[in-house]
This record gives C-alpha cells, structure tokens and sequence, in this order.
C-alpha cells in the first residue's frame, strides 16, 4: 500500500490524464505496459534486500566498474536528486493549486498568496506527520487514501457509461492495438516513467521491505537450509505483496488515463501550465456538472498530497543511504542514520515547496522529472541484473519463465530509452 500510495497520484492525475487528453484511447497499451513490465525489476531488486539484508543503494555501489573508489551507478545516482526535486516539487505545487481554487484561504483562487498559503500547509503537514519516522504511520496513512482514491476514480469511470462521454469496448480495442501517435513521445517516455513503479519506487521498495520485516525476518544468511527456507517463504509473501499492489496502482492508472481520453480529448482540451488543474476538473463538471467542481479539486488535492506524504520518507532514505555511501557517516550506526533521516524528512518539503513557489508550472515539472526517471530506471535494471546474479544466494533464485519475465522488462525498458533517444534526435 506504501508503493501504491507513491505510484497512484502525481503520474496518473497529471501526466497519464494528460496523455490521454492529447491523443485518446490510442496509448492505452503503453500505460498497460509500462505498469506489467517493471514489476520483474521491483521483485528481482527485493529478493536481492531479502537475501543480503541490505537496502538497494547500498547495493548499487557494489555494481562494477568503480570511479574514485565508488561505484559508476552512485553518480547518476546523484542526478537523480534533481528528478526528484523537480517532481516532488511538481506534485507539491499541483496539490496547491487544487486545495487553492477550491479553498481560497488568503486571497484569490491561485492568487501568490492562497498558493503560498497551501504549499507551506501542505509542507507543514507532511512534516508533521513525518518527524516521528514511523513506518506504521505511513503504512496505515497510505492504506486509507489508496483506497479512497482509487475507488473514486474507478467509480467515476463506470459512471460515465451514463452521461454523452461514454467510453465503448471499440475504444478499448484501439487502445491495444500497439500503435504510437507522432509527436508525442516525450510525453509517452514521461508517462512510462510516471507509471507503475518507476526507478525510485523500486529502490523504496527494499527499504520498505527491511523495515516491515521481510528482511529481519529471514533473518543473516548462516548458509543453512533453514535459513534458505525461510527466505523462499518471505519472497512468496513480496511477491504477492508485489502483484497486489500492482493490481491497485493498474486499475487507478487506466482509470485516469480513460478520464482524459473520453472526456477531454472529444472536446480538444489539454491540460498546460497554471491551467492544469482547472482543465482537469472539466472531467468531473463535463460529465456531473459545476457542482462536483468542488469535489474533483479537494480529491485532486488529497490524492497528490498522498503521493508526497509516500515519497517523503522514502526519498529521506534514498539520500540518506547515498551520504553514507560517501562517506559522510556509517549506514550501520544508526544514531547518525535516524539524525539524518529526520534532517531531510524536514528539509525535503521545504525544498520542493520553494521549487513548487518559483517554477509554477505543476505538469512541465513532473514531465521533466518522468523523462530523468525513465533514463535512471535503465541504470536500475543493469545493477539489479549484477546483483542478482553475483550477490543473491543462488539457492532462492526463481528460473524458466520468472528469467524470461525479468529478461523481457529489461529489455521493453531499454527499448523505450533507445526509441525516445532516436525521437528526440531527429
């Protein structure tokens, strides 16, 4: 449910609506890929984090070649911080908006001072509930507005059989017919990097997994059968942990993209700029009428706000990982992890709501940092190949069509890099 609340939210209001709103039912099959394929990455980085204990950047500092002592992936690592900043930011300030026109405390709908208002309440929040550092809250926070948001979504989508923008099992039928529009690929990458779990919430996931117990649960691999057992028993429960969440983050992510491509699409709107937010309410007032307006903006809020009270504590860990694998404390002592951790979980929110106040334009930033995601989930994929095969007990190894499922993700990922490099060359 941690992994769902971080998956449904920002990729799916923002850049999957959109998607849908620019070219119709016919992407629907890049957004049913891109949740499918990266799933064998995410469970194949865990079983790794079962079998050693450790979380993912520590592992990717292990992948060989090394540059001034660290490993290649470390440095990219680095960049990915920016993506990070710049998305948080982007759903940060998306959150803003929506609470803003629905909830003009200070002044107008998105005049500087109602946005600002709700960007440090939004930040104030999610410090707040975060300072703790207890992974049960999230857990239990994030359960509760899964559930909410995608049973909304889902029920608007049935919904709008009943009203003229009903959607038809034709539309559905050219949606998996594997064709791709010319001229949108930057926004197709983005959404494949938004979608599913990305870069990020596969490397969250091991952390995820140490702390709910997966991990300390199998307990230090002694090299006994027992301890062997055991792990193959707790990677049964990842799995179904895995698919589970997959099944959740599926259904809300072509939930949003059908919105866009029944309701917005006939009608030519596309969601830009400070606008994003109010064109995507036409949804919701095309189809129920004004009244829901108000609705559809306090749901667009909590959903975004969702997504960085699941991002916070899991990008805190992120870096703070890849501080101690330069050197600035050691992981084991965990003293200095918790100081740090607290120092970002603080700082994070900070940051993104600065960025969120400067750069007022929620969807160019979340497609920015969608693109970054989608090139650092093919480095992902090449140190979760290393560390499968060089630091995973062979003895809880899957084979035959798990390998082939593995080797068919790493491959449809590379092939969405490489395709979008042609694109954006010529």
């Amino acid at each position: 449910m941690v992994t769902s609340a971080a998956v449904v939210g920002s990729g799916e209001l923002l850049t999957t609506t959109s998607l849908g709103a620019r070219v119709g039912f016919v992407l629907l099959w890049i957004i049913l890929v891109s949740t499918l394929v990266k799933v064998g990455v995410q469970i194949e980085l865990a079983r790794w984090t079962i079998s050693t204990g450790k979380p993912a950047v520590t592992g990717y500092n292990d992948v060989p070649p090394k540059l001034f002592g660290k490993s290649w992936l470390s440095y990219p690592g680095l960049l990915n911080f920016t993506q990070g900043l710049i998305g948080q930011a982007g759903v940060l300030s998306g959150g803003a908006f929506a609470f803003s026109m629905a909830l003009p405390v200070i002044g107008e709908p998105l005049s500087a001072s109602s946005l600002a208002f709700w960007v440090i309440m939004l930040a104030a929040a999610t410090i707040g509930i975060h300072f703790s550092n207890s992974y049960n809250v999230v857990e239990k926070i994030c359960t509760v507005l899964v559930v909410l948001v995608t049973a909304s979504v889902v029920a608007l989508v049935v919904g709008l059989l009943f009203t003229p923008f009903a959607w038809t099992l034709a539309d559905v039928g050219q949606g998996l017919t594997f064709r791709i529009s010319a001229g949108v690929m930057g926004l197709a990458l983005a959404a494949f990097g938004w979608t599913g779990v990305g870069a990020d919430e596969i490397t969250k996931y091991t952390y995820w997994c140490v702390e709910k117990g997966y991990a300390a649960w199998t307990g230090p691999n002694d090299g006994s059968e027992e301890w062997a057992e055991r792990a193959r028993g707790w990677i049964s429960v990842m799995k179904k942990d895995a698919w589970l969440s997959w099944v959740v983050y599926t259904v809300a992510t072509v939930s949003f993209y059908m919105l866009g491509a029944s309701v917005l699409h006939p009608q030519g709107l596309q969601p830009a700029g400070t606008e994003v937010i109010n064109t995507l309410s036409r949804m919701f007032t095309d189809t129920l009428g004004e009244w829901a307006r108000i609705f559809f903006l306090i749901g667009a809020g909590v959903t975004l706000f969702k997504t960085i009270l699941a991002n916070t504590p899991g990008f805190a860990r992120q870096m703070t990982n890849t501080l101690a694998v330069f050197g600035a404390f050691q992981w084991q002592d965990q003293k200095a992890r918790d100081r740090w951790l607290r120092i970002f979980m603080v700082g994070l929110p900070i940051v993104w709501g600065a960025f969120a106040l400067v750069i007022a334009a929620p969807l160019t930033m979340v497609v920015i940092a969608g693109i970054i995601n989608a090139f650092w989930l093919m480095a992902i994929v090449v140190a979760v190949v290393w560390l499968g095969r060089e630091q995973t007990d062979p003895r809880i190894r899957d084979g035959g069509l798990v390998n082939i499922y593995f080797a068919v993700s790493a491959i449809a990922i590379f092939a969405v890099g490489v395709i979008t490099l042609i694109d954006q060359f010529s």
